[in-house]
């Protein structure tokens, strides 16, 4: 006779949570004054990079926009920590869930230092292929924001 354990039974996911951490990025901006920047979607459109993206669609709790080698990505604001934190869920290639969470520090009334952290399901070989791409563009952002100078002219 076969005994089966708890072990046995657990299902082997093909997926796991992929964690992809950019560099801390400094902003020349007060915490409140970016955390008041990137919870309205809206000012997203001044700072987002414009190569291999169209179709953009835009609120000020959601947007949708459509990018070259991953189609429409979505994605709304999840969760906020005042002047700390902002976390948006999203979806891309209408399979991917993932979020995208900013962490925000306060350095002093001018200047606020910026993590941005993107968590995805995602089985091995999309792991793979998405390494590279998933770094750039936390790199591009996180360039595009410390060069961006309109911190306090919100939407």
């Amino acid at each position: 006779m076969i005994r089966e354990t708890g072990e046995q039974n657990k299902k082997l996911s093909m997926s796991d949570i992929t964690n992809y951490e950019s560099r801390p990025g400094k902003v020349d901006c007060s915490a409140e004054d970016l955390f008041d920047f990137v919870t309205d979607l809206r000012n997203f459109e001044r700072i987002i990079p414009r190569g291999g993206t169209s179709n953009l669609k835009i609120d000020k709790d959601s947007c949708s926009i459509q990018v070259s080698m991953l189609g429409t990505v979505t994605a709304r604001i999840s969760e906020t920590e005042k002047f700390c934190e902002v976390v948006y869920s999203g979806n891309a290639m209408q399979i991917n869930d993932f979020s995208l969470v900013l962490n925000i520090l306060g350095k002093s009334e001018k200047e606020a230092e910026v993590r941005v952290i993107l968590s995805a399901e995602m089985n091995p070989f999309l792991k793979i292929m998405a390494a590279e791409p998933v770094k750039q563009f936390l790199e591009t952002l996180i360039r595009e924001m410390e060069k961006f100078r309109g911190w306090k002219d919100t939407i």
